[in-house]
C-alpha cells in the first residue's frame, strides 16, 4: 500500500514537471514571430517548424508503445515529426519552407497529442514495469521531460542565430564588466568517478551515464576559470586562425572550405569587435566565456602549448576533494540555485566567468557548472557495461562514431535536472552554435593560464 502511495504521488510530481517543461517551450516558440516559424537559423538543422511538431511527437512514439489505449490518429505527423537530425560529411537538409504543413494544422496536432496522453496517463492505463524490461511510466515521464528540456535549450541558441527583427525582445540585465585574474589551479593525482550513482530510484538517468566506474587522474593543472572574449582575442590577434600548426588536417580544411575566421558570436563591424546576443548586438564582453566549436578550442589550447582536459580531468577538477572525496555539485551538496551559477534558464547570455564565486570546487576551479558547456578531449563512447534503452535504443549508440565529442557542465539554459554530475552532452567538433567554451590543462608546472 505504501509503495503504491509513493508510486501515485511521484507520478503527480513529474506529471508536474512535464506540464512545467511545456510552458517552458511553449513560451520560448513565442519568442520567435509567427511570419518566422518556416525559417531555417542554423544550416544543419531543420526548420524551427518541425520542432513544434517533433516535441509532441516525440511523447506520442514513447509512451503509445506502452499504453494500449492510444491509438494514432495522425500517423504521417507521428513519422514527419519522429526524428531531428545531425549531419555528418557536409550534407544539409535541401527542404524548402512550403514542404512543411501549415502551423494550424501542427498546433492542432500539437494539442491532441497533449489531450490524449494526459488523459490516459491521468486514467492510470499503464502496465507496470516487468522483468522483461518494459519501462515504468515513471521512467519514460523522464524522458519526456528531459527530452523537452533539452530542446529548450537547443532552440533557443537556434533562435539566437535569428535576425533581432524576427524575435519578440526579452528583457534581461545586462551585468557589469568584470576584470579577471588569470591562473591555473593544481589538481592533484586522484580518482574520478564517471558514471551515474543514484541515491535511490527515483533518480534518473540516460543510458550513456551507465555504469559508474573509477578513473585514476594524473596530477595537472587546469584553468581557474573558462577561456574568456578577451584571451580568445589575442589568440586571433596573433593570427591564430592562419596559423596551419594549431590545427589538425579536418579542422583546417572546414575552417577554409567554411571561411572560419572568428567565433560564430562575434562580429567585426568599424575596425571593433562586437557579441551578438540574444536580442541586442554589444561591445565584446571581454569577462564573458568565449563560445567556440571544438576545433577552435583545441587550435587555442595549441596555441597556448596546453590542451583540452579529458572528461575524467574535467569530473576531478569539478567534485574531487582534498580528502580523496568527491561532492555531488562542485560546490556541495546544496541543489543549484540562482546564488550559484548562471544555469536553470536563469539568463538568454552569459555572465563574466568570475560572476559566482560560491560555484568554486573543493579543489579551487570556478564555475564548471552553467555559463557555458566546456568542451573535452574526449570522444563520446559508452561506458563498460553500457546497456542502450529498450524503448530508445538509439539516443546514444547512433553517436558512438567517433565523430562527436563530450561537453560538460552546463549553460544559462540548461535545465537544473541535468547539472547532475553524470550527465554528458556530445557535439561535432565543427559545430559553432552551442553555448560551448573551453578551458584548458597542462601537466607541467605552469603560473598563467592560457
Amino acid at each position: 500500500m505504501l509503495a503504491t502511495q509513493r508510486r501515485a504521488t511521484n507520478q503527480q510530481v513529474l506529471l508536474d514537471r512535464l506540464k512545467e517543461a511545456r510552458n517552458n517551450t511553449d513560451a520560448l516558440f513565442k519568442i520567435v514571430r509567427e511570419d518566422s516559424l518556416y525559417e531555417r537559423p542554423i544550416p544543419e538543422r531543420h526548420r524551427i517548424a518541425f520542432y513544434l511538431g517533433h516535441l509532441e511527437a516525440f511523447d506520442w512514439n514513447l509512451f503509445r508503445q506502452y499504453i494500449p489505449a492510444l491509438k494514432s490518429f495522425a500517423p504521417e505527423f507521428d513519422k514527419l515529426f519522429a526524428f531531428g537530425i545531425d549531419p555528418v560529411g557536409g550534407g544539409l537538409p535541401t527542404d524548402r519552407a512550403e514542404d512543411w504543413p501549415a502551423l494550424a494544422r501542427i498546433t492542432a496536432y500539437q494539442k491532441s497529442v497533449r489531450d490524449s496522453l494526459d488523459a490516459a496517463m491521468q486514467a492510470g492505463d499503464f502496465p507496470e514495469e516487468s522483468a522483461s524490461g518494459r519501462p515504468s511510466l515513471l521512467t519514460l515521464l523522464h524522458v519526456a521531460i528531459e527530452h523537452r528540456l533539452m530542446h529548450a535549450e537547443t532552440l533557443t541558441y537556434m533562435f539566437h542565430r535569428l535576425a533581432f527583427e524576427r524575435k519578440h525582445r526579452q528583457a534581461q540585465p545586462m551585468p557589469s564588466e568584470r576584470a579577471i585574474r588569470a591562473g591555473m589551479v593544481e589538481i592533484p593525482e586522484g580518482r574520478a568517478t564517471l558514471g551515474f550513482l543514484p541515491n535511490d530510484a527515483r533518480e534518473f538517468g540516460w543510458d550513456n551515464e551507465f555504469e559508474a566506474h573509477d578513473v585514476e587522474v594524473p596530477a595537472f593543472q587546469i584553468d581557474w576559470y573558462m577561456v574568456t572574449n578577451g584571451e580568445f582575442l589575442e589568440f586571433l590577434h596573433s593570427g591564430g586562425y592562419n596559423n596551419r600548426k594549431v590545427w589538425s588536417d579536418a579542422d583546417w580544411s572546414w575552417k577554409e572550405q567554411q571561411n572560419i575566421r572568428h567565433p560564430a558570436f562575434w562580429r567585426s563591424a568599424d575596425g571593433e569587435w562586437h557579441y551578438r546576443g540574444m536580442f541586442e548586438e554589444m561591445p565584446l564582453p571581454l569577462s564573458w566565456p568565449v563560445y567556440v566549436s571544438h576545433a577552435e578550442a583545441i587550435a587555442y589550447a595549441r596555441w597556448a602549448n596546453k590542451s583540452l582536459p579529458t572528461e575524467a580531468q574535467w569530473h576531478r577538477a569539478a567534485y574531487g576533494t582534498p580528502e580523496a572525496t568527491e561532492r555531488i555539485f562542485p560546490w556541495g551538496s546544496d541543489f543549484p540555485a540562482a546564488n550559484l551559477g548562471n544555469f536553470d534558464f536563469s539568463r538568454w547570455d552569459p555572465v563574466p566567468v568570475n560572476a559566482f564565486p560560491d560555484n568554486q570546487s573543493a579543489l579551487g576551479v570556478e564555475g564548471q557548472l552553467g555559463n557555458g558547456w566546456e568542451w573535452t578531449s574526449s570522444l563520446f563512447r559508452p561506458f563498460e557495461g553500457f546497456q542502450p534503452f529498450s524503448f530508445y535504443p538509439g539516443y546514444s549508440a547512433d553517436f558512438f562514431d567517433g565523430k562527436h565529442y563530450v561537453i560538460k557542465g552546463g549553460s544559462a539554459r540548461t535545465a537544473a535536472s541535468m547539472l547532475r554530475r553524470s550527465f554528458r552532452n556530445w557535439f561535432q567538433p565543427h559545430y559553432q552554435y552551442v553555448y560551448a567554451g573551453f578551458r584548458c590543462v597542462s601537466a607541467e608546472d605552469r603560473s598563467v593560464s592560457c
